[in-house]
């Protein structure tokens, strides 16, 4: 089970995150959480070796970006078990009080590299937001989303190799005592890229984290952030979005 996910699109949850259904309940299944220990943070497993300074650089630049205003970024526990070292953050875009859209993107690092990444990092996220119905219906909708995960990493001029996802869209109908909810449709993006190392061995984390954080912009519906930048197309905001 550990190599398919290593290998593929890690299944992630988001506990602790204002989704944009609400609240998810803590300790959902599939990933398993790493724990804060200050000069070990982000290694996964029982003993803790040095951690490599092409990490250590990584996630410093992770904390280190200045994401744009209405993107809330926090550090996360990281999953166990799929990598030696693990770093994750949880975000969330928010407008007016309102969340339009989450997500969570872990930072992998294996120094003996792995086959299926050719690489020694590893990026996997998971983005999802409500759509308006009508957004829902698009069959183009899935190619749609992942052209903007793969746009927002070449918009800032990003390296990146082996890309693997899937974009779902589910519909939820209401019923008996819930019948008075109007339906709602969610569209979701898992996804894996190996970011290119630079000289110092590391990758430029914080240019994938302004990249990530365009793709949650973008699937919230919020215009971009480069003025004038109308080749950009989003998702419409919902109509009444969730309140935190």
């Amino acid at each position: 089970m550990v190599s398919s996910l290593r290998e593929g699109v890690v299944p992630l949850t988001l506990p602790r995150m204002a989704a944009a259904q609400g609240r998810l309940s803590d300790g959902a299944g599939g990933t398993g959480e790493g724990k804060d220990t200050g000069e070990d943070e982000g290694h996964t497993g029982s003993t803790a070796p040095p951690v490599p300074p092409a990490f250590r650089a990584a996630v410093d630049a992770l904390r280190n970006a200045r994401p744009r205003p209405q993107v809330e970024v926090e550090p996360t526990p990281a999953p166990q078990r799929l990598a030696p070292f693990a770093y994750a953050v949880e975000a969330a875009v928010v407008e007016d009080d309102q969340d339009l859209a989450d997500g969570r993107l872990v930072l992998l690092h294996d120094p003996a590299g792995h086959d299926a990444w050719r690489g020694t990092f590893r990026l996997v996220t998971l983005v999802r937001a409500e759509l308006e119905p009508e957004m829902a219906a698009d069959p183009l909708l899935p190619e749609v989303c992942w052209a903007w995960l793969t746009g927002a990493l070449q918009a800032r001029g990003l390296s990146y190799g082996e890309p693997s996802g899937t974009v779902t869209r589910a519909s939820s109908h209401y019923f008996g005592g819930l019948s008075a909810r109007p339906a709602a449709s969610q569209i979701e993006i898992r996804a894996s890229w190996t970011p290119r190392e630079g000289r110092t061995g590391a990758p430029d984390t914080a240019a994938h984290l302004a990249s990530w954080c365009d793709l949650l912009a973008q699937v919230a519906g919020l215009p971009p952030a480069a003025a004038g930048d109308a080749s950009v197309v989003t998702l419409p905001q919902r109509r009444d979005p969730q309140a935190r």
